[in-house]
């Protein structure tokens, strides 16, 4: 179950790159900018999953889905809910296929499938933040209107009042907010309209980059960055009191991705 990504993270789904994240015959359609050095890539996903799991967090790794570099980025593809998972549509054309490849492996553990975005709506996972009885929803290059209104419909049957919002200058919503804790938020500066995060504590910071306001909350006031671009919003963070698990995710950068992109969560308590 997972109403609010402010709360402590206690199951996730990844996918450890092996094969298809460093095929290079792909990397066009699939807009991965650069080639990330394999074995690089493949330790500092182990030092992530090492993290969570040394956290508490069940880490479950499925393999990657054939001919999909984009498929390690696992956060994109489903969105899990109070009642199960929703099973998205990707707006990137070549990442097309790997909803089901995911919906299967939530199914597989018991994360039963509760919707379905429908075309020609598009929604990926980097556009969603529950945030308890609240969900963030942004349109987005990735995101359109039409994917936000069918997900906005499936979310407000559940009872959750959903913020949308549209996004310039980023991929996805969470590449410039991130809950830290259940009414607690790490935002960009100058992103977002007055009002969005009513009710929530802020930590506003400078937009330095694609993105500044991703990290994962592993629980309220602690969580996982990525050391390599995101220095300064680390530095803020530790002064608000935010413990901060500073990685090195380098690699996934080359891949146009910051850390939520690299876990689904499946559970919070």
């Amino acid at each position: 179950m997972l109403r609010s990504e402010g709360d402590r993270l206690t199951r996730v789904v990844v996918s450890t790159p092996r094969d298809a994240y460093f095929d290079v015959s792909t990397h066009g359609a699939a807009n991965i900018p650069e080639l990330a050095d394999r074995e690089l890539t493949i330790r500092q996903h182990d030092e992530l999953k090492a993290t969570m799991a040394e956290f508490g967090c069940e880490v479950i790794d499925v393999p990657e889905f054939a001919g999909h570099p984009n498929s390690v980025f696992t956060r994109d593809v489903a969105v899990c809910t109070p009642g199960g998972h929703i099973k998205l549509r990707m707006g990137l054309a070549a990442r097309r296929g790997e909803e089901g490849w995911m919906s299967e492996a939530l199914e597989s553990i018991g994360e039963r499938c509760v919707g379905e975005i429908r075309e020609p709506g598009t929604v990926e996972g980097g556009d969603i933040i529950l945030a308890g009885a609240i969900a963030f929803v942004g349109v987005s290059e990735r995101t359109n209107e039409e994917g936000a209104r069918q997900l906005t419909g499936m979310l407000a049957d559940m009872g959750l009042e959903v913020r949308t919002v549209w996004i310039q200058g980023y991929m996805h919503l969470g590449g410039a907010m991130s809950l830290i804790g259940p009414e607690r938020v790490l935002c960009c500066r100058g992103v977002f309209p007055e009002g969005l995060f009513k009710g929530f504590d802020t930590i506003e910071v400078e937009p330095r980059g694609p993105s500044t306001g991703n990290v994962i909350c592993l629980q309220e006031n602690e969580v996982i960055a990525n050391a390599a671009e995101n220095a300064p919003v680390i530095r803020r963070l530790e002064r608000e009191a935010v413990r901060v698990h500073a990685l090195d995710l380098s690699e996934f950068r080359k891949g146009a991705g910051g850390p939520t992109c690299l876990v689904l969560p499946v559970e919070r308590r």
